[in-house]
Order: C-alpha cells, then sequence, then structure tokens
C-alpha cells in the first residue's frame, strides 16, 4: 500500500464531463492545488474528449480498475452509479476519496466535512481505522483513505444556517431552498433550455428530467416518472442537515422549490427567538463562517451576481413584520462552485495536515 506522505500528487476526477467534474477541475487550477498531473475519468462513451488540464491538452480517459494507479486523490462527481461501482477500488489504490455524488453521504464509513464550519462543527466522522493501526506512519495512511463525503449546496446551506444561529437558540428555523436546474447537470440545463425555446415557439415541450413543465414555473414536486423524485431530493437534503448538526444545533426545517434558473441556489430562512438578536450580531455569526454579507445600501444578492464566488451571499437581515423576534434571511450560492470549493478545501487540509508522531 502507498505510503500517506510518499504518493504522488496524482489527482483523478471520475464523472470529469458533468458540470462539478469540470468545476472541481476549475478550482483545482484556480487555488494552484498540488497536483502534479489531473487524471479525467468518465464512462467509456465519452474516452477520447479533447479537453484541457492545467493549461495543457488532455483527454477523458475510460474509467477501469486501473484508472486510479498513483492517485493520491479522487474526486466523485459524477453519477451516484459511478461512485457505487468505483469508489472501493479509488480506495484499494491507495486514494482518498472525495465524494460530491451524495452516495456515501448517509455511509458509515465516510467522513462528512464542510471545512468553512469547523470553528462550529467539526466533520461527522466516519468508520476509525485509525483505532486499528499501530504505527505513526500507519495511522497516516488509514486516515488519509477514510473516504470523505463533500455535501451539495443545498445541505452546505442548510447546516450553515444552523451552525451560524446555533448560539442563539432560535425556537425555530425554516429554510426554503430553490434550487436551479444545473442540479441535475446538464441534462437538467438542457431541458430548462429547450423548454423555454419551445414554448415561446408555441411547440410541444420535452419533460424526459422534470417531468413537468419547468420553464416560466416553479415547481413544488415533480411528474411521477421524474427519478430522483422531488420528495427524494428534499428528503435527502432534510437528513443529511440533520445527520450533520446532530445534537449541536438545531436542525431547520427544509422545503424546496423548483426554480426555473440554470444557476444559483437562491434561499430564505425564517427564524424566530425567544428574544431576538440584532441584525449586526447575526450577520456577524454568518460572517465568522465566511460568509459575505451586502454591504448597507447594496442590492441584495442574486443568481447573477454570485457567479463564480465559492461563498455564500446574504442580503442583510431583516426583522419579520408580523412575527415578534422573527427575522428573514435571504441569501444565494453559485451552486457548482460552491459544492466543488468544499471539496477541495477537504484535500487541501489533508494535503496541510502534518503527520502523526
Amino acid at each position: 500500500m502507498p505510503s500517506g506522505r510518499g504518493k504522488s500528487s496524482r489527482v483523478a476526477i471520475v464523472g470529469a464531463s458533468s458540470l462539478r467534474g469540470r468545476e472541481v477541475k476549475l478550482v483545482l487550477e484556480e487555488r494552484n492545488f498540488p497536483a502534479g498531473d489531473i487524471v479525467l475519468l468518465d464512462e467509456p462513451v465519452l474516452a477520447g474528449t479533447l479537453t484541457e488540464a492545467g493549461g495543457e491538452p488532455t483527454f477523458i480517459r475510460a474509467l477501469s480498475e486501473s484508472s486510479f494507479e498513483d492517485a493520491r486523490f479522487a474526486f466523485f462527481t459524477g453519477s451516484q452509479r459511478d461512485t457505487e461501482q468505483n469508489w472501493q477500488a479509488a480506495q484499494r489504490s491507495g486514494a482518498t476519496v472525495i465524494d460530491l455524488t451524495g452516495f456515501l453521504a448517509s455511509s458509515p464509513a465516510a467522513t462528512v466535512s464542510i471545512p468553512s464550519l469547523a470553528t462550529v462543527f467539526l466533520p461527522r466522522p466516519g468508520l476509525d481505522l485509525t483505532k486499528a493501526a499501530t504505527s505513526g506512519a500507519s495511522r497516516n495512511v488509514a486516515k488519509l483513505l477514510v473516504p470523505y463525503s463533500s455535501p451539495g449546496s443545498g445541505v452546505i446551506i442548510g447546516c450553515t444556517v444552523a451552525a451560524a444561529l446555533a448560539k442563539f437558540s432560535p425556537l425555530r428555523t425554516v429554510v426554503m431552498l430553490f434550487p436551479p436546474v444545473s442540479e441535475r447537470d446538464q441534462v437538467g440545463v438542457d431541458e430548462l433550455e429547450a423548454q423555454t425555446t419551445n414554448l415561446l415557439s408555441f411547440r410541444p415541450i420535452t419533460q424526459t428530467i422534470f417531468d413537468s413543465q419547468i420553464a416560466f414555473n416553479l415547481l413544488a414536486g415533480y411528474g411521477e416518472e421524474s427519478k430522483p423524485s422531488f420528495q427524494d431530493v428534499r428528503n435527502s437534503i432534510a437528513r443529511d442537515v440533520a445527520h450533520y448538526a446532530g445534537e449541536r444545533a438545531h436542525a431547520p426545517a427544509i422545503q424546496l422549490v423548483q426554480a426555473p434558473v440554470f444557476y444559483g441556489y437562491a434561499f430564505a430562512v425564517f427564524a424566530e427567538f425567544a428574544a431576538a438578536p440584532s441584525a449586526e450580531n447575526l450577520e456577524l455569526a454568518f460572517a465568522n463562517l465566511g460568509v459575505k454579507i451586502a454591504a448597507a445600501g447594496e442590492a441584495p444578492p442574486t443568481n447573477v451576481s454570485v457567479a463564480g464566488e465559492s461563498e455564500i451571499h446574504l442580503a442583510r437581515i431583516e426583522a419579520d413584520p408580523n412575527v415578534l423576534n422573527g427575522v428573514w434571511i435571504w441569501g444565494v450560492a453559485d451552486n457548482l462552485r460552491l459544492s466543488a470549493a468544499n471539496a477541495v478545501r477537504i484535500a487541501e487540509e489533508l494535503v496541510a495536515e502534518p503527520p502523526v508522531q
């Protein structure tokens, strides 16, 4: 088995042609991650697709058992099926798995990590392989090989809200999420684009992904043929937020409204307290977690204004006009960038961690 410190700096991205895969590659490059080689992997039908990595032309390679040779990290960014079928092969090769697909989110073996919340919430550890190790070197290897689950944007938003409000002990918190169609990858983007074009041309629309009209519409449910179902998406976000927050914070109620937008994850939060904290103290709690707060007189953030930003952006917090001690919080994040940046930060922290003595 490769040693944790002497390993190659190769990074593998599984699902490299997906929107998340492309974003992870961009974030690795922009943050100058110490990757000597980035290997782009995907289904065999996409093998041979010309792209670039690190400014150099390269090809997407077919995913196989030997794809992870000499890789230190393997980011899984495509489908949950790809993760299910290949994460253990990556682990056997000596790579640390970082899953962005949600497949490992509920696995007892995986550590769930949101580095931006580390000052409030430590990562939710998975199976502790280090206890079985006897030497310092073997403990290092074991820790590196524990698989990591990097949550999606909805979960990061919900956990950030819970973490920021925790010390104020809210009586209730409700998070209304407005996910974009790019959460369903390129096929979701294509369906919204096609529906928009066809509706404007008075032509029949395709409904392969959402099994419903998504263009010019807000959805509180998908059609019966949509997989995953609307309830599955909402319930998985609520489950993962509750799992990560645990007893450390009040888990918010979660509701979902599918928005007819391509990119940008918007959300609205209502929180009620026994005695309302000042807006300034609430905003400071979010700012301490790396959230960007609009300046006085600045327009609230939008899906457009946050494009390319790695952080969650909030408008100024406002009191509810009817509910005493109730406040409203509006925010938006670039869904692809937020998710990718979280995954890369997990790898950065593992690289920076000193050896166990």
